[in-house]
């Protein structure tokens, strides 16, 4: 027996270090390979362009500060929040695309064509409350946004996504960008869901203080993806603390959020009654909410309901949720993730929205990623060495990919993955138990 146990475990040894040794060996073919778009990108520029335009922008975040000049945060979580002050130049508007984020190509960016930083700097608690008590006062109406941005996105990556949203959207709102620690990388998954429930005290701490602030008239919310987590659990520990939540808190937008559709009807239900109003953005091709769906135990995820099928049509209904279906709006990215940001339409209406005081990574995606997401599922996700290796050859010719990958080799270990059995595909729902 002894004898066997050493056999199995020389097997095991020798089957680890093949593993390794060809994930090394994709490590060399990538090295070759060209790279991605440039990154650290957050080194001020002397000056903007004449026709660009200026977004200023307070960050508040749980990530920790990065010794690398132009990164300003990791994907690691710091001990306690950290706020800094950013102005991004914004090409002008015959120049980008509306919904388009145009990345600089070559580094420093040229503000003519390039989205670039005019500002970047670390401030203390007091001087983030004196941005803020300036900003909203510059307002027509004392309004502030709130931003959490989603799943598999860099520091760099959210700030120029929002300065997009806040330019396209021509809200006048004091922007506030909500950061938390997330690596960047569709093979992070779970460590990014961890870090929002680790950011979780400090965005309903930022939501505490534009309640009691009474420069602060009106708060609008605009989450996305796996922000959606965060945002709503930040919500109901707010409504659970304080016994309802403020009045001023007028919109929350939901963009594609991550969210389980179960565990979202019980967040509602703790809010309260009367709670803000809710605006949900779903789209049914969203292909990084099914990926999460097999994750998670292959329960239907809040953005990628059908809306108009039972048992989500009566709710919504009964809860005011007002929904608008994106499954028809082209999207710029491959999973079809990010359309709120990407479509022109969309982005617009968010900033009627606000304005009105009616009643939304995400990184660049590579192609092997998207393979990788299919192909995987969970164990890709988690991931683990073997997902790694398929996404390998993808990696090669794919700068997206590549750049994801190679930030998962340094974390390479022993798959804990637990082995899953293929799960069968739901068709549009005719019974309770088939949910799109």
């Amino acid at each position: 027996m002894k004898d066997e146990i050493q056999v199995i475990g020389a097997k095991e040894v020798s089957a680890r270090s093949m593993l390794h040794r060809m994930v090394l060996c994709g490590l060399l073919v990538l090295l070759c390979g060209c790279g991605g778009h440039v990154k650290d990108v957050l080194t001020p520029v002397a000056d903007s362009a004449p026709q660009s335009h200026k977004v200023d922008m307070l960050i508040t975040t749980t990530r920790s500060q990065s010794a690398v000049p132009g990164e300003m945060f990791t994907g690691e979580r710091a001990r306690a929040p950290n706020f800094a002050s950013i102005t991004v130049s914004v090409p002008a508007d015959d120049v980008r695309k509306i919904g388009e984020v145009s990345w600089p190509k070559k580094l420093p960016p040229d503000p003519a064509t390039d989205f670039a930083a005019l500002k970047a700097e670390m401030i203390d608690i007091d001087a983030a409350k004196a941005w803020l008590s300036a900003s909203v006062r510059k307002t027509p109406d004392g309004s502030a946004l709130v931003f959490i941005h989603g799943f598999n996105t860099k520091f760099e990556d959210s700030v120029y996504r929002f300065a997009q949203i806040v330019r396209d959207s021509r809200v006048h709102s004091a922007p506030i960008l909500v950061t938390w620690p997330s690596r960047g990388s569709l093979l992070a998954y779970g460590y990014d869901r961890e870090s929002t429930n680790y950011t979780r005290n400090a965005l309903e701490n930022l939501f505490q203080y534009l309640a009691d602030d009474r420069e602060v008239k009106e708060v609008s919310i605009l989450a996305h993806s796996m922000g959606n987590w965060l945002t709503l659990e930040a919500l109901r520990q707010m409504a659970i603390r304080n016994g309802k939540l403020p009045a001023k808190f007028k919109n929350v937008m939901l963009a594609a959020p991550d969210v389980d559709v179960d565990v979202f009807r019980s967040q509602i239900v703790d809010m309260g009654d009367p709670h803000p109003q809710f605006t949900l953005f779903v789209s049914r091709d969203d292909k990084a909410l099914a990926v999460s769906r097999r994750v998670w135990g292959d329960v239907a995820r809040l953005g990628s309901i059908d809306p108009e099928t039972e048992p989500y049509k009566q709710e919504l209904a009964d809860a005011e949720i007002q929904v608008i279906d994106l499954t028809k709006v082209k999207a710029g990215d491959r999973l079809n993730h990010g359309k709120f940001a990407e479509s022109p339409e969309i982005v617009r209406l968010i900033g009627a929205r606000i304005s009105d005081g009616q009643t939304l990574t995400d990184s660049r995606v590579g192609f092997g990623d998207k393979i990788l997401a299919a192909t995987t599922g969970a164990a890709a996700a988690a991931g683990n060495a073997a997902g790694l290796i398929l996404a390998a050859p993808v990696a090669v010719v794919d700068a997206d990919t590549r750049n994801n990958y190679s930030d998962q080799l340094g974390a390479l270990g022993p798959s804990n993955a637990s082995r899953r059995k293929p799960l069968t595909e739901c068709k549009p729902p005719d019974s309770a138990n088939c949910r799109k």
